[in-house]
Order: structure tokens, then sequence, then C-alpha cells
């Protein structure tokens, strides 16, 4: 999609906002430019009819933004892989056998979406006539990108608030004109924004507060239903209630009269944080610390770094993760706590930690596809592994929840058991009235290493459910 700004009028200031804008939309609605690339260009320094077309990466040969010799497409993935800002971009097309392109009618490229744009069409604080061209792996994201940028923009055009339409050629030879500034109507009755917002005012009222919020609308004969007109400045008005929501904010939360619900209801703590909190207490006299660790780890942290493959692993992974440290829900305690004592290797020993939090295990029977878990992690690290000490704190947990040490199911017993994250010989399951609900073990000394310790260490893991 595209359009024209005819007769603009650009400085510094104006150009740089300009650029901020697009690095904005760029980072939120466009995902990192994995739905949408947006390119601008000064129009004077090209010539239309424009084409969008796919080529092998070495036929595709142009002087990007801010060089000063020519490229190869392929020999500006490996320029730019140094480059910190452009570099993120890179592996959205980098291992296509075709890379998309935009020329112009003399084959002067304008664009390698969604990595750079051409060093020739580049726009200045002296540029009059501006082309923005956004390709688009999702049209509606793309049509909401280019309707934010015109209508900010066209202000600073020499009539204000004018654009220049593009007619785009498909594929299959139909034409269709962009910018579309869609204007629609959305109904909401009175009644309905009254009882969500929690106040009691006349149509006339609302309509005017909507007015606050750049919405033009109009009241129904018998002034029970609103019609509000949404304009294309306004795409984050998906739906009805977020015109209820326009309300609230320009009538003022503060404004709005705090009332006693009609329902009378006695709240209580759920069962599983009342118990957990407890425990927390009794742990922590113990003689542990605790610790509070991020849910989201790396995949090696729940996987090759604990001796497992990553497929035996039920962990939830991000779609698009921000960092390579939080790429997938974590599905035990240990691992937060053992980088927890590697960042505190300086204090003294021996170090006693202990963390109560939820895990996230997928599920494919839950209707999201994943279920928390609460669970407990103690850990012992120092000169010796303190299994004896671990073992103490798991009597003590039994005593408190008043489950007797017996090992004919009616109460809890240890069970020899092993697992690639713990010594051989050194790891047993925790078993409450015949059931497996925790690990008590010596860690495996290639799991201290990846975690960086040079200690041995003790753990205990339990689940919190079964002893409710």
């Amino acid at each position: 999609v595209g359009a024209v700004l005819r007769n603009i009028h650009l400085d510094e200031t104006r150009l740089k906002s300009f650029i901020k804008l697009q690095d904005k939309l760029h980072q939120n609605i466009c995902r990192k430019r994995t739905l949408v690339a947006i390119g601008t260009h000064d129009l004077d320094t090209l010539q239309g009819p424009f084409s969008f077309e796919a080529l092998p990466p070495d036929q595709i040969v142009f002087t990007p933004l801010s060089e000063t010799k020519n490229f190869s497409a392929k020999e500006l993935m490996t320029h730019y892989k140094g480059e910190s800002h452009l570099k993120q971009y890179l592996p959205i097309i980098e291992d296509k056998p075709v890379y998309p392109v935009i020329y112009d009618k003399n084959r002067v490229v304008l664009s390698m979406p969604p990595i750079i744009n051409g060093e020739h069409s580049k726009m200045t604080a002296k540029t009059r006539n501006v082309f923005i061209e956004c390709t688009a792996t999702d049209l509606t994201k793309a049509t909401v990108v280019l309707n934010t940028i015109v209508t900010m923009f066209s202000m600073y055009c020499e009539e204000p608030f004018t654009v220049e339409a593009v007619d785009v050629e498909l594929v299959d030879g139909s034409v269709h004109t962009y910018p579309e500034l869609k204007y629609r109507t959305e109904s909401v009755s009175v009644a309905d924004i009254n009882g969500k917002v929690g106040i009691n005012e006349s149509a006339e009222k609302l309509s005017s507060v909507l007015t606050r919020m750049c919405l033009t609308s109009e009241l129904s004969d018998d002034k029970k239903i609103i019609a509000v007109t949404i304009p294309p400045t306004r795409s984050d008005v998906m739906h009805a209630c977020d015109i209820v929501e326009d309300v609230a904010i320009a009538y003022g939360y503060n404004n709005i009269e705090f009332v006693l619900p009609q329902t009378c209801t006695i709240g209580k703590q759920l069962p599983m944080n009342k118990l957990t909190d407890l425990l927390r207490m009794d742990v922590a006299q113990a003689g542990f610390t605790e610790a509070l660790t991020f849910t989201l780890c790396s995949r090696a942290d729940v996987s090759t770094s604990l001796l497992h493959p990553i497929e035996s692993v039920p962990a939830v992974h991000i779609g698009n993760p921000k960092t390579l440290e939080f790429q997938v829900t974590r599905t035990t305690l240990l691992p937060g706590i053992l980088k927890t004592i590697a960042s505190n290797r300086k204090l003294a020993l021996p170090m006693k930690l202990f963390e109560i939090s939820d895990i996230v295990l997928r599920d494919e029977k839950s209707e999201v596809g994943a279920v928390n878990r609460r669970s407990l992690c103690a850990v012992h690290y120092g000169k010796r592994p303190g299994f004896e000490i671990m073992h103490g704190l798991l009597d003590r947990l039994m005593q408190l929840r008043e489950v007797p040490c017996r090992k004919d199911g009616s109460g809890y017993c240890l069970e020899a058991s092993s697992d690639p994250t713990y010594f051989p010989g050194r790891c047993a399951s925790v078993v409450v009235r015949g059931q497996k609900i925790g690990t008590l073990a010596v860690l495996h000394p290639q799991v201290l290493k990846n975690f960086e310790l040079n200690l041995p260490c003790a753990v205990l893991e339990l689940a919190m459910e079964p002893l409710l």
C-alpha cells in the first residue's frame, strides 16, 4: 500500500519526528517489521510507476541508506550482522531464496524491505514530496500504519490534511486505491455505557465526553443510542467496549463515585496461597533465605543445563522471545535458584535458598494448553552437599502437614530413583500416600558446571497440591 504527501514543509525537528514515528510503528503494530515494513522516499528523486519484485539476492545491487558504495543483497546481510539496529531484522528474509525489492521506472532501488531503504531516495529537511510505501504480510496492519502516518503528517502539507492516493495493481490485474481512510459507525446504548462505567449521565453529557476523545457522535430520536463515528486516526477503537473505555477515561476515573456492591460476600484467601504463605515462614525459620526468580528462562536452563533433551521437557515456548534469557516458561524452580547462587558466590557458605512459586507445564487437556503448578524448591550449597539438612527440612515440612513417615502408603517415604540431573545413587523420590510429589537429591557435577558452580549441592523439590 502507498500514498503521497505533496508540497510538505519539513525542518530538522519535523524530519526527526517523522523518523521516530516510523521506528515506534515498527516496534509495536508492525511487530519488529515481521508484519509491516515502512519506506519513506523523496519522490522528486524517483520516477513512477514502481514495481515490487522478488529476486535472488545476487541480482539486487544498490547503495543502501547512509552508505557510499553499492552492495549486493547478499553482501548487505553480512555487512549488517555487526550493526546493532538492523541485525535484528536480518533473520526475517536471510534464509529465503529470493528477497523483496522495490524499483522505480528507471530500475532505481527504493528499498529492500524489511531491511533498508536506498540512499538515492533519502529524505531530507528540504524534501517537498514524500512517497510512502508499506509492504506487509498483513493487509489490515498495513492500512492502519499507512493511515496513521498520512493523518499525522499531512498537517504539514501546503494544503493541510490532504493526501494524494496511489493505485496498487495486484498480480491478478485488480487495482486498489490507497490510503482508504475509511470512517465507520459504532452504536452503543446509553444504559450500557452508564452501567459499565458506573455512572448515571445523560446522553448529551456522554456525547460531549466522547468529543474529548476525538470521536464525533449522534443521538437517536429516543436518546437511548449513541452512534459514534470512528475516524481512521482511531484504529485502536475496534469494539463498542473500546468506546465505553474512552468514556471512562474522558469522564475521569477519579470522578466515578465509589459505591458498595449490591451483593454481600465474604472473601478469603485461596487454600493454596494460605498454605504456601505459612510454609514460607517455617522454611525461613529453618535457616533458609527466600529467593524470587523469573518465571521465564532460556531453553538451555530447563533442558541441556539439567542434562535433559529439550524435546522431553513440557515447557511452554514463547513465540517471539525478546532475549535469549526469556525463551520458555520454567518447568522447575531449580535453574533460577542455581543462577541466584552463581551470582552470589562471594557470600559466606553454606548458602541455603528456597522459593515457593508457580511453574508452568504444557498440558494438551487444558483449555489454554498449559497449567500452573505451585512448587517448592530448596537448595543447600556448601563444602558438603548437606543431604541430611535437606532431609531434615523434608521431615519438618511433613510434620507441619501432619503426614507420618510410613511405607504402608498412609504416610510419606523415600524411594530410590534415577534422573540425569542428579548424582547416581544420591537421588530419591518423595512419595506421599502412594503418589510421587518431588525429589530429594544431590546435583550432578556436570549440572553444577553448567551453572558455573564448583561446590556440591543438595536439592529438595516438592509439588504443593498433594499437600493441601
